[in-house]
């Protein structure tokens, strides 16, 4: 849960999460999961932006956002983190590419833009999470994503 212990340093890519295999793949997606939660903890984004692509848009907009928005500003509050169920589709596409979707959870929370804005409160709810990874140097990065609510 959020608030716990705050990080210092963003997690390290794990060596199961190193490569450009399918199960480097889920590794490198839970990884992920994992900068995302860190950089809402601490608004710090530059280890998720290095696992990002530079074309990846929807990686930019939350970088963008986390980085005004976060707990460590007291802009984000709650249970905001996020928890991968599973991955239960994951497929290579063209050469250095892979892709597929991921199931996750995240509790109830509050975030403002600013703090003078009025909280936007939300529940607890179940996502599916499309993705697409490409070959970046030897290791998966995030090529793009699309979030839905389950």
């Amino acid at each position: 849960m959020p608030g716990a212990q705050v990080p210092t340093v963003a997690p390290g890519r794990p060596a199961a999460a190193r490569g450009v295999t399918l199960a480097s793949a889920e590794q490198f997606v839970r990884y992920y999961s994992d900068l995302l939660n860190y950089a809402a903890d601490t608004g710090d984004t530059v280890a998720l932006v290095k696992a990002s692509s530079a074309v990846c848009e929807s990686c930019k907009a939350y970088a963008d956002f986390i980085a005004k928005s976060n707990a460590a500003n007291g802009l984000l509050s709650g249970d905001y983190h996020e928890h991968i169920v599973d991955v239960p589709q994951l497929n290579r596409g063209k050469p250095g590419f892979a892709g597929g979707s991921a199931n996750l959870t995240v509790g109830a929370y509050t975030s403002k833009e600013t703090k003078t804005d009025s909280p936007l409160v939300s529940q607890p709810a179940q996502y599916s999470r499309k993705f697409a990874l490409v070959d970046q140097g030897g290791n998966w990065v995030m090529y793009e994503w699309k979030q839905t609510e389950q």
